[in-house]
């Protein structure tokens, strides 16, 4: 695992990153994965144990503090506008340093609405993960301003959540994914919660999904160079 920050905006971005496992073959997609709700105490540690069983699968894999989490300056937004801009950064940081040719965002409950807002912002997103997306009515009153951006983006996506979500009902879910455009496919992972969904019982299904989705964009996609050694790095 490899350190750097970030600047987003005056605000320094505190970022991690997670290379290939040695002896496996890296693959050309980059994953920056987007934590949960920075109020509530989210941060990029929660999703640490999903990096390191990407980088395992042959990902480049990138974690981040958005502003006003763990080490990162800053404070948080409520509805996580601002926020966009960190994920626009730091997907920018890794086209510039990696390089990154191609990459697919996934975000992680209100994380997932923050990374969506930004999957037209960078030519380099070819695609998109929602790991327990807040479509709910209560949700929508701070992420709704989202919604638009993730749903009318023509890349594809892909959405998962448990049956059980507290914040979003199935039927919620399928009718905001009737207006979406492009490729959009979905995984309902039967009795689950939403709290259930992000916890480390898990992450490997999310692994599985993630990995599947990831593989059939790598597959349509033209051939891309790996990543070149970052500058910096601590164990």
């Amino acid at each position: 695992m490899e350190f750097t920050t970030v600047e987003a905006n005056g605000v320094a971005l505190s970022v991690r990153l997670f290379r290939p496992n040695a002896g496996v073959e890296a693959k050309s997609l980059t994953l920056i994965l987007v934590h949960q709700y920075s109020v509530l105490g989210g941060c990029q540690g929660l999703l640490k144990g999903m990096a390191n069983m990407l980088a395992a699968k042959g990902f480049t894999t990138i974690t981040f503090d958005m502003r006003g989490a763990g080490r990162s300056s800053g404070r948080p937004s409520i509805t996580g506008s601002a926020e966009v801009q960190d994920v626009i950064a730091v997907c920018k940081w890794a086209v510039d340093k990696l390089p990154a040719p191609s990459i697919l965002l996934i975000g992680s409950s209100a994380g997932a609405p923050i990374a969506g807002s930004a999957i037209d912002q960078v030519k380099e997103v070819v695609g998109y993960v929602s790991l327990g997306y807040p479509f709910g009515i209560l949700a929508s009153v701070l992420f709704g301003r989202h919604n638009k951006a993730c749903l009318q983006s023509e890349k594809p996506k892909l959405f998962v959540m448990g049956t059980s979500d507290g914040f979003t009902s199935v039927k919620q879910l399928e009718n905001k994914l009737k207006t979406a455009a492009g490729r959009i496919e979905t995984k309902l992972v039967p009795g689950v919660g939403h709290f259930q969904l992000e916890g480390p019982d898990y992450d490997n299904l999310m692994i599985d999904y993630v990995t599947e989705f990831a593989d059939s964009i790598v597959q349509s996609q033209p051939e891309a160079s790996s990543s070149s050694d970052l500058y910096s790095s601590a164990d």
